[in-house]
């Protein structure tokens, strides 16, 4: 069998699998198992597992996931989603629109103790919802916002799908938050901006005012956030202040966030014992996706495919920008069957090395830090765009007298400022590490 017909097979066997519900672990790992065992036999296969496994989870590095999953369940358990949407909803109740921009606002901050697109989604979904249909918001609006506003969970920093990116690309984890603070911030005032155009030219789906029955700016609600800003002031400060590592910080988060959940008195004893029960099954999912793609990566690399894609990608003479644009294309396309984790798991074995040879005119580590934050977004993108959209199931199964029709035409003008977004940052890298420079 030629190498191309072997690579094919490979992909083909992990795509039948998913298409009948196989877990996406089991199906890269059947997938990368069969292609290596055809290549090479079963003593090597089992050599590969007995080394790579160990190799692969006796990283320090990767103690830092469940560390950063076990925060956001400690967040998400003890009640801070709300404090956050009742600020943000003082803040810009003036404004028309101001509940959805309110929602934005609060996704953004959870994601910042959180890491989670799924979890900040369904969190805040859960407290802003009932508020936003009670002051008369369309479904369409609310399910779109809400959905929207759930991807920046995995942009704004800790985010798990970054800190894998940043393992399987070798960089410096703190460099790459770093790198994410000001596309997150450009993504949550590029939602903003889209619901104020939104709801002037699409009138019916936002009331004039919201200001009339919303949250009044007290000393209670900037009480109730203090324990946040704390927290991320606590985390990153000591992260970029030297105090500690990413993978310290990270513990330091999870205890800071588990106290300020007492301090709430909302973590109860079956909270508690959840918050550690779903970490375990998250970590567990996460490191299984680990260990299947780095099987059916090295089945790749037998038949020595991504090397000679590489080359004749780069006999065709494209330029840099048009080999990227051309992979996240691929990436939006690929978004309609994969999660995020997947799919930066299978392919950046394939793509780093590609775009790590190619001439952008920056140094390799800012190469490869641009390339990461320019794959989040992207992969962010897949979170929403129709036909799969996660980040839109999720909402719509938590709204469910809201046709999910009306729930992907609700996201349209956030893919929009997505598109906007994307091609900002790919033709003006410097947006994306500009704060890099000022971390050691």
């Amino acid at each position: 069998m030629s190498p191309l017909a072997l690579t094919a097979l490979i992909f083909g066997i992990m795509l039948l699998l998913m298409a009948i519900r196989t877990p996406i672990a089991i199906s890269m790992f059947a997938a990368g198992a069969i292609g290596y065992v055809l290549q090479a036999g079963w003593l090597p296969l089992a050599y590969f597992l007995n080394t790579q496994s160990f190799a692969r989870f006796a990283s320090y590095d990767l103690s830092v996931i469940p560390l950063f999953i076990l925060m956001g369940h400690f967040a998400t358990q003890g009640g801070l989603s709300r404090a956050l949407f009742e600020f943000a909803s003082a803040v810009m109740s003036r404004f028309r629109g101001g509940l959805a921009m309110a929602s934005v606002m609060a996704c953004a901050a959870f994601g910042a103790i959180c890491g989670s697109s799924v979890a900040t989604a369904a969190t805040i979904t859960s407290v802003a919802l009932p508020e936003m249909k009670r002051h008369g918001y369309s479904g369409r609006l609310a399910t779109g916002t809400l959905a929207a506003g759930g991807t920046l969970g995995i942009l704004v920093p800790p985010s798990v799908p970054l800190i894998i990116y940043a393992i399987l690309a070798e960089q410096n984890i703190a460099k790459v938050f770093a790198a994410a603070m000001i596309p997150g911030i450009i993504a949550m005032v590029g939602y903003m901006i889209a619901i104020a155009i939104y709801v002037r030219l699409v009138p019916g789906h936002a009331p004039d005012r919201d200001d009339d029955d919303a949250p009044k700016l007290t000393l209670a609600a900037v009480r109730g956030v203090t324990p946040i800003a704390i927290i991320f002031l606590l985390v990153f400060g000591g992260i970029y202040g030297g105090f500690f590592t990413p993978t310290e910080g990270s513990a330091v988060g999870a205890a800071a966030t588990f106290v300020a959940a007492l301090l709430k008195r909302e973590i109860t004893w079956p909270k508690f014992k959840h918050c550690f029960y779903a970490t375990a099954e998250g970590s567990a999912m996460i490191f299984m996706i680990f260990l299947g793609a780095d099987l059916m990566n090295a089945a790749l690399a037998l038949t020595q495919v991504p090397a000679q894609l590489a080359s004749v990608v780069g006999s065709w003479g494209l330029s840099p920008v048009a080999v990227v644009s051309a992979i996240l294309l691929f990436y939006v396309v690929l978004g309609a069957v994969m999660d995020e984790l997947s799919m930066i798991l299978l392919t950046i074995p394939i793509f780093f090395p590609m775009v790590m040879g190619l001439d952008f005119g920056m140094p390799s580590e800012s190469v490869a830090i641009w390339f990461g934050i320019m794959v989040l977004m992207t992969v962010g993108f897949g979170l929403l765009a129709p036909p799969v959209g996660l980040n839109v199931y999720i909402v719509n199964g938590m709204a469910r007298d809201i046709p999910i029709g009306e729930s992907y035409r609700g996201v349209m003008p956030f893919l929009a400022s997505d598109v906007i977004r994307t091609l900002l940052l790919l033709f003006f890298p410097p947006i994306s590490l500009w704060v890099v420079q000022f971390v050691g």
